[in-house]
């Protein structure tokens, strides 16, 4: 089983990527054209930032806690799994030492009865993954919704029309000018946001 910080870094950008947001602020054609110096300051004001979604996924501690659920889980899993295979091999192991001495009809029963249990113990190893990949899909859905609806209320508080990520996993923006990026800002009220949570629960 992959562990999940892997799946988490490699898709938290782009889990993010769509979360963008445009602010309301269109002019009417009747308002008044602005002073030199108010339109100076209207075009130093930046409408479009990033976020550095590796720094995200290493900082943000919600995504930690999330890792090591998911960790846990999955290394609960393996370590059932595991305990299950090497009882089974221990039976496989008993019968082929005693099957020369067993007449031919309890070894064909021994044998059916032990595929049977092979069967059944894939059968819960596929069962087991299927379960762990709908609750890291599950917990990715969450992270996401969280982090969209956070950046979407941080673009409107901000002004900024939109918001992308940056991931050397992601290449869609190969540069951004270090005055666009917002990461640290969004890192740190993120993780405000979850301590609150976590205290008040």
């Amino acid at each position: 089983m992959k562990k999940a910080s892997i799946i988490t870094k490699c898709t938290l950008g782009l889990l993010i990527a769509g979360s963008m947001t445009a602010c309301n602020q269109n002019k009417t054609a009747g308002t008044t054209a602005a002073t030199p110096a108010a339109a100076s300051s209207a075009d130093n004001k930046e409408t479009i930032v990033f976020i550095n979604s590796d720094s995200l996924s290493a900082k943000y501690a919600y995504v930690k806690d999330m890792d090591k659920r998911l960790s846990d889980k999955g290394n609960a899993a393996k370590g059932d799994i595991q305990s299950k295979g090497e009882a089974f091999q221990r039976e496989v192991a008993e019968y082929q030492k005693s099957a020369s001495t067993l007449p031919a009809d309890q070894r064909q029963t021994t044998e059916q009865r032990l595929q049977r249990e092979q069967q059944q113990l894939q059968g819960y190893q596929q069962n087991a993954q299927a379960e762990l990949q709908n609750e890291q899909t599950a917990e990715m859905t969450k992270l996401y919704d969280k982090i969209s609806e956070f950046t979407k209320t941080y673009a409107k508080e901000k002004g900024y029309k939109l918001v992308l990520t940056y991931s050397k996993t992601n290449t869609n923006v190969l540069y951004g000018d270090p005055s666009l990026d917002v990461t640290a800002d969004v890192i740190k009220r993120l993780n405000d946001a979850y301590t609150k949570d976590s205290t008040t629960k």
